[in-house]
């Protein structure tokens, strides 16, 4: 009987991993691959097109951007290079429902970040799905990140904010180094098009978009709800539509399997579990224990080390350390502030808090703190990257003059990203409120 139950268990597995599935949701929503008639010489350090499952890293950064990270052909070279939509009609198909003017010509929207490749073109029959998706994705990206934490920390609940950027931190965290430990490509292409190429060259099981697309929302309900005043149901509702968003659109995107996104769905939840009972206690630990400033650098550090230890250079380590150094400043600013009696978060007879009506002077309060707070850290993180980088690569006596290539080295990418990242996260969490203070905008 159980042997039965795993045999079938596999075979399921196998079922939803099938690169197939993701062509086909991609054509039910209107997108086309531009694939060449005839198959193309697979290009040296190039995966194999046909196969999904475990694989070791053969594309490095600075290889040549010839080599096929797009839609499964190598670039043309006379291809425009724009990204993005090219025009209505431009390939004089017709759409689906066959008007012509529905159909589009479009790039992805950003360069392959590990090989500079822009990808290849693709057909749009639906703008309204691509641009619901491409929404959908960017909710797991950095820029989201750096608006909707500050947002929710300078002008609704900081308890909140302080303890979400830990379970993201350590779900990142958890989601990355177990892709480098499984070690499976993306999705095979031909037959799946490559509407998204920044992450193409990652591993992908499981899918950290759908881990952060879930821990993300349903651990803001899971700290709202009591807290404030909301129906239940409206708030399970709006978690688990901002979850389905982002997991689906990392299908639609040709980022990832069904079973990609399923696991990191669940994976996300088991960590949510985890974090639950203990959420409160490390946030008191942070800001109470004289000996936190020390876990907190120390754990974070070697827990990054871990990281860039699994696997050669790639994106996700440096995402990794990134989450954990924007970990490790908010945790020594929450520490800082509650030892400087700035930390004021409401009393518990104060429970369940509910919103303030809506005027506005508050809307307009909150939109200037909102874009003073982001232009400091937006600033911040400008100012730290252009400093960062060129001191560590005169630090180890490495050329600088080509970023892509001085962060391949542990010794440049681990201390840049938890530099930079440590000092935006402890200025959003510190500098930027006393900055509010001078401003008169607390």
């Amino acid at each position: 009987m159980a042997n039965d139950f795993v045999k079938t268990f596999v075979q399921m597995c196998n079922y939803l991993q099938e690169p197939g599935h993701v062509a086909r949701f991609q054509k039910l929503c209107g997108v086309k691959g531009t694939f060449p008639v005839k198959g193309t010489k697979r290009e040296v350090g190039q995966s194999e097109p046909d196969r999904a499952g475990p694989r070791k890293r053969v594309q490095q950064a600075g290889e040549s951007s010839d080599v096929s990270v797009g839609n499964g052909a190598t670039r043309d070279a006379t291809a425009p290079q724009v990204n993005g939509m090219q025009g209505d009609g431009a390939d004089g198909t017709d759409g689906p429902d066959g008007a012509e003017s529905d159909t589009v010509r479009a790039k992805p929207l950003r360069r392959n970040s590990l090989t500079g490749d822009v990808g290849q073109e693709f057909l749009i029959h639906n703008k309204f799905l691509f641009y619901l998706f491409t929404f959908g994705t960017e909710l797991g990206n950095e820029m989201f990140f750096i608006i909707f934490f500050p947002f929710l920390f300078w002008n609704i609940d900081a308890l909140v904010s302080r303890r979400l950027i830990v379970v993201w931190a350590w779900n990142l965290f958890v989601g990355q180094s177990t892709k480098d430990m499984v070690r499976w490509s993306r999705p095979a292409s031909p037959p799946v098009v490559k509407v998204e190429v920044f992450y193409n060259s990652e591993y992908s099981m499981p899918s950290t978009h759908a881990m952060t697309g879930t821990a993300i929302p349903f651990c803001v309900f899971m700290l709202t709800y009591g807290r404030w005043q909301y129906p239940f149901l409206f708030g399970f509702s709006v978690a688990l539509s901002w979850s389905v968003l982002v997991c689906v659109s990392r299908v639609y995107m040709g980022m990832h399997s069904v079973l990609e996104v399923i696991t990191g769905f669940l994976y996300s939840l088991l960590i949510l579990a985890f974090f639950q009972p203990i959420l409160g206690k490390i946030d008191t630990f942070y800001m109470m224990d004289h000996y936190a400033p020390l876990v907190i650098i120390v754990s974070h550090v070697s827990f990054g080390l871990v990281a860039f230890s699994l696997d050669s250079w790639s994106t996700s380590r440096g995402d990794t350390a990134q989450a954990l150094g924007t970990g490790a400043g908010a945790a020594l600013a929450t520490h800082v502030n509650y030892q400087l009696g700035l930390l004021l978060d409401p009393p518990l007879s104060s429970l369940p808090l509910t919103l303030p009506t809506i005027s506005t002077s508050l809307v307009v309060l909150s939109l200037l703190r909102f874009l003073v707070g982001v232009a400091v850290l937006l600033v911040t993180r400008m100012v730290m990257k252009a400093v960062t980088i060129p001191f560590l690569c005169r630090l180890f006596g490495l050329p600088s003059d080509d970023v892509r290539q001085a962060r391949q080295h542990m010794k440049v990418e681990l201390p840049y990203r938890y530099i930079v990242y440590s000092v935006v996260g402890f200025s959003c969490v510190c500098v930027v409120p006393l900055f509010f203070r001078i401003l008169n905008l607390a």
